[in-house]
């Protein structure tokens, strides 16, 4: 490729990008790729963030040509070779990769013209950069046209997010936001920023339309999934779907939250922090029931909390977690049904269908949903 026509090797297809998966170069400085970026995106970056920031104070004071100068003086020798070398290794791997900065200007250009000087690879530029993607994927942030909404209920332990995954026309809200939307939800892994929860949700929603789906098929969540929002348009939209209820054993409820929240939670608190995961995940799981001691009201927040003091001691002397369901049950039968039983009781929503995992299923594929 003649060094000229590099600048026709520019692409703007986002809609391609999100539906194939298409693998990303961000070569933005890490501070930027943190605030937020794209599902398949990694970060390469041309400058540090300390290298960006000497660059953006040089660029205020002396203008744009000194600026760049400093960039080349910055990133040049060794370092620019090692830059060059993590994005010929990327692209060893992903040689459809697609590289961009903010605005798809001079970083993802001269990121683009450094690599196939030094390793002859092509790699296309991202028209418009991170800014024009952002926007393209605010823009599908909308309620998708002639596609309703269908809601999935029931009470906390019923299984709906496992049911979800069953199903190809449904978006896992909780898996894009990374947690478990209860007062215990979060995970050891942060939840993603609110800019990449909505960038992850607008890639759901335009792969589930291009499916060519009538129905969208969602968990009944809050407006807020720990510390993401659900957009204010979407969320109207989500809230006007009719409801389909998962209804299984109480018995059934408490073993799936008992190993949700203590069993696999634990797990994951030993996989991060070793040695002190069990009791990390004792102060998050404490931690939480404080949060919500107004609400539980003094006397039952006292017996919840004596309860799991006393399973968290006991599984300390045996290794037994057994006795962590008492506490789970008391909340599950004195707070969690009661506010869903109000809340199922006040609707103005429509249930469509009440039944166990296996009928909910079957209703679904019977109806053509």
């Amino acid at each position: 490729m003649d060094m000229s026509n590099l600048i026709k090797n520019i692409t703007d297809d986002y809609e391609k990008i999100v539906l194939n998966k298409i693998p990303l170069i961000d070569v933005r400085a890490p501070i930027e790729f943190i605030k937020g970026s794209f599902l398949n995106a990694v970060n390469l970056p041309l400058m540090n963030d300390e290298e960006r920031h000497l660059v953006g104070t040089c660029y205020k004071e002396k203008g744009s040509e000194e600026a760049v100068k400093l960039g080349h003086q910055l990133v040049s020798g060794k370092t620019r070779q090692e830059r060059i070398d993590a994005w010929a290794s990327h692209l060893n791997i992903y040689p459809n990769s697609i590289i961009y900065c903010f605005r798809g200007g001079l970083r993802s250009s001269i990121s683009q013209q450094w690599i196939y000087e030094t390793t002859g690879k092509e790699v296309t530029k991202l028209h418009g950069g991170y800014k024009a993607f952002r926007n393209y994927l605010i823009d599908h942030l909308v309620p998708p046209e002639q596609i309703v909404p269908l809601v999935l209920g029931g009470l906390t332990g019923c299984g709906k997010t496992v049911l979800l995954k069953k199903l190809d026309n449904s978006i896992d809200l909780e898996g894009l936001a990374n947690h478990r939307g209860s007062s215990f939800g979060r995970y050891v892994t942060p939840q993603p920023t609110q800019i990449d929860f909505e960038n992850n949700l607008a890639y759901a929603l335009i792969r589930h339309k291009h499916r060519g789906y009538s129905k969208l098929l969602l968990e009944d969540e809050s407006v807020n999934i720990g510390k993401c929002i659900i957009p204010k348009p979407l969320y109207a939209y989500f809230r006007t779907g009719n409801l389909i209820l998962l209804d299984i054993p109480f018995e059934e409820r408490l073993i799936n939250t008992h190993n949700e929240y203590v069993i696999e939670s634990q797990e994951e608190y030993l996989n991060e922090f070793g040695d002190l995961g069990l009791s990390n995940w004792f102060e998050y799981i404490s931690g939480s029931m404080s949060r919500i001691k107004k609400r539980l009201g003094g006397d039952l927040y006292n017996r919840v909390i004596d309860c799991l003091q006393f399973a968290y001691q006991k599984q300390l002397e045996s290794g037994d977690a057994t006795a962590h369901k008492n506490w789970i049950e008391i909340l599950l039968k004195e707070y969690y049904d009661p506010m869903y039983d109000y809340q199922i009781q006040t609707t103005t929503r429509k249930i469509l269908f009440k039944g166990n995992t296996n009928e909910v299923l079957e209703y679904l594929a019977t109806t053509q949903i």
